[in-house]
């Protein structure tokens, strides 16, 4: 096996954040046009080692970047387009009009008629949406692979997993093909992907942005979130997401996170937690992992926070409440989906087991959510945040899942993440901030979790030790050389866009 990279410490610019385009935009150093050649020329250098993307957009996101610089030309107020020009990647599990949305499935799916919520107000925001991400199918599982479009791996190793579900995303934003990207977390699935590519990922309160045209996904475990290489970044991100459409059923009162990047959280009580959760198999958080947790605890009391060792009282009925939930989700997206798709046996299966419990479970589960709210939250009387481990072990290499049977793909997957998924539960925020790397050079990763309408304290906290640390300093390099501009795109003829339109793969 190759090993991994070390880190690399440069000056931060062979990535630009999407603060650094926005400002190279905004003095005229560069057009909108320009970021998108570089981000689809980086996209086609990157595909087929890295794998991120299921859809790109050439034409369209070509048409929207010349449009963003006509807009700016004009010398009229962008304020209201805080995106004004930005490359941005949506997960391939939200719907962009006129593309399938495949959700990681093999086989034939129709084309939405409409943009998602999320879509609409990123475009809004003036985003320029550049392809869809792959993601594993249904996005049940902590890595990204499948039948329909092969592995997708991790820019810090290729022979490790970037995590998943929101593989493709986090891998496109760790390799600098976008500066920011929107996932979706309905177990972890934006918080371990960021973990294992060195990323700052949010997973907001339930409802802070619309999963429209779906109300309720996956019975309210299922959030939009945001993976980007700095606080500030996913802030902005999230700020230009967050809203609601007519018919949601989760509508959260409104907060800006992006004003409490630059705001000191102030003396906070901080409880570190190391219990897993209990899931009916075994798990073990890894010895590097421990110690990142208790690296980032010890920068915590150097910002002037109070850490002390308190576990959320997550009981044990808590882990069937999430199954029946998630598990009921899978025949609704099946469904969804339509008949012209190939399903992996493991899909099939949990399908089943779901409308089983869809009839008879599901309605008691939801109704205990209060009830673990209470038990949970509880913690809160001790604490302001809570600090957690977001994965037990790192990054697993990218073909650990394959040919696996569903049992042992489940018993696989507990023991590597087996701590996020009871703030889905719960519908609470949670951040995934870098927390350092294992000798071999794997990201790790750590979670800070907070009560309802938490997002502004957690991304205060959440910056404060970006201070200290500088993680967008840290990026990899084993993909493409990113220290020279990526090469042209090549004539339209001959393109990824073009060669993979013809399998599906662009739209």
């Amino acid at each position: 096996m190759a090993e991994a990279p070390h880190p690399s410490t440069g000056s931060g610019t062979r990535f630009p954040t999407l603060g650094d385009q926005l400002y190279e935009l905004a003095s005229g150093t560069v057009t909108s046009t320009e970021l998108v050649r570089r981000s689809l020329a980086a996209i086609e250098a990157s595909q087929d080692t890295l794998n991120a993307f299921r859809v790109v957009l050439t034409e369209q996101a070509t048409a929207d970047a010349a449009a963003a610089d006509r807009r700016r030309a004009t010398g009229r107020d962008t304020s209201d387009q805080p995106l004004l020009g930005i490359p941005i990647a949506v997960k391939d599990d939200v719907d962009v009009a006129g593309v399938p949305t495949r959700f990681g499935s093999a086989g034939t799916v129709r084309e939405a008629t409409a943009d998602a919520e999320v879509v609409r107000r990123l475009r809004d925001a003036g985003a320029v949406i550049i392809g869809k991400t792959n993601t594993c199918e249904l996005g049940q599982w902590p890595f990204t692979s499948g039948p329909g479009f092969g592995h997708t791996r991790n820019p810090w190793s290729r022979e490790h997993t970037p995590g998943g579900s929101s593989g493709g995303s986090a891998a496109a934003v760790a390799a600098g093909l976008v500066a920011a990207a929107i996932g979706s977390d309905g177990a972890g699935s934006v918080r371990i992907p960021a973990a294992w590519t060195h990323l700052v990922g949010i997973k907001p309160q339930r409802g802070r942005i619309s999963t429209w045209p779906l109300p309720d996904t996956f019975n309210g475990i299922t959030v939009n979130g945001v993976l980007a290489r700095t606080v500030a970044d996913a802030a902005l991100v999230l700020d230009a997401a967050s809203g609601n459409a007519p018919g949601d059923l989760h509508t959260p009162p409104p907060v800006r996170v992006a004003d409490s990047v630059s705001q000191a959280p102030g003396p906070l009580r901080i409880a570190m937690s190391t219990k897993l959760p209990f899931t009916g198999f075994r798990a073990r958080l890894d010895p590097r992992i421990r110690t990142a947790l208790e690296n980032v605890a010890g920068q915590l009391e150097q910002l002037g926070h109070t850490v002390q060792a308190a576990d959320p009282d997550y009981g044990l009925r808590m882990s069937w409440n999430f199954l029946s939930r998630s598990m009921a989700g899978i025949p609704d997206w099946v469904e969804r989906l339509g008949l012209g798709v190939d399903l992996d046996r493991r899909t099939t299966a949990n399908a089943r087991v779901g409308r089983l419990l869809s009839e008879h479970v599901l309605r008691k589960a939801r109704a205990h959510e209060a009830v673990t709210q209470r038990r949970v939250g509880w913690i809160f009387n001790l604490a302001d945040v809570v600090i957690a481990p977001t994965t037990a072990q790192p990054p697993p290499t990218v073909d650990a899942f394959d040919n696996l049977g569903g049992m042992s793909t489940d018993r696989a997957m507990i023991r590597a993440c087996p701590v996020t998924w009871p703030w889905n539960l719960l519908g609470w925020p949670s951040i995934n901030v870098p927390a350092g790397f294992t000798p071999e050079g794997l990201p790790i990763g750590v979670q800070l979790m907070g009560p309802a309408n938490s997002e502004p304290l957690l991304v205060s906290l959440a910056a404060a030790l970006e201070a200290l640390n500088g993680w967008a300093t840290h990026q990899p390099d084993n993909w493409w050389d990113g220290r020279a501009a990526p090469p042209e795109p090549e004539p339209a003829a001959t393109n990824l866009a073009t060669r993979a339109s013809a399998a599906g793969v662009v739209a």
